[in-house]
């Protein structure tokens, strides 16, 4: 099980995409791995949870967190080996503590807690709620994205981990985060 949740290591500066549905943090993943010509990893929730839903049209459970968690993890750890100075993750095993927090009752099961808290990430861009909200089969919250936002600000505050805040149009999240980007490339 723990081997399965453990981030190995890896020769590159790994950043994450991290906040509330629906905030531009696929898109934003793309365009930046597209800029750095780097690998970047998928949300593995996504994939599991549209499989869920066609197949039995039912939404997230909290027995589901496991598998979606070493899901995640199996695909940052493959894309790891691919990448040569960057990695960019669409998410991280901190993003799903804080749903299964959001979502069951305070709750979040301990090896899930333990290795959300262990993977390192030499930055987080947050992601603002300033962008407009897309329905789609998985996404429920439309009305709770304020409530989201600071769930997900609290968790970086409280593990202290180095995060920047993204706001506005696709265009000036890009730049900022290719600043900012830059600015650890520079350093390493």
């Amino acid at each position: 099980m723990e081997k399965d949740l453990k981030q190995q290591p890896a020769n590159c500066i790994k950043i994450v995409l991290f906040g509330p549905e629906s905030t531009g943090k696929t898109t934003l993943s793309r365009q930046l791995a597209r800029h750095y010509n780097s690998v970047w990893v998928p949300e593995y929730a996504r994939e599991y949870l549209q499989n869920k839903w066609n197949n039995e049209r039912k939404t997230c459970e909290q027995k589901d967190l496991l598998p979606i968690a070493k899901g995640q993890m199996r695909l940052e750890n493959d894309l790891a080996k691919k990448a040569d100075s960057i990695l960019i993750c669409d998410t991280d095993l901190l993003e799903t503590k804080v749903y299964s927090e959001a979502y069951y009752a305070g709750k979040c099961d301990p090896f899930l807690e333990k290795y959300a808290i262990e993977n390192t990430y030499d930055l987080y861009f947050l992601t603002y709620i300033d962008t407009p909200w897309e329905a789609d089969d998985l996404r429920d919250k439309p009305n709770e994205r304020t409530r989201m936002f600071k769930a997900f600000q609290d968790e970086l505050i409280k593990q202290n981990r180095p995060y920047i805040l993204l706001k506005g149009n696709m265009k000036e999240r890009l730049e900022e985060a290719v600043k900012q980007i830059d600015n650890l490339l520079n350093k390493k």
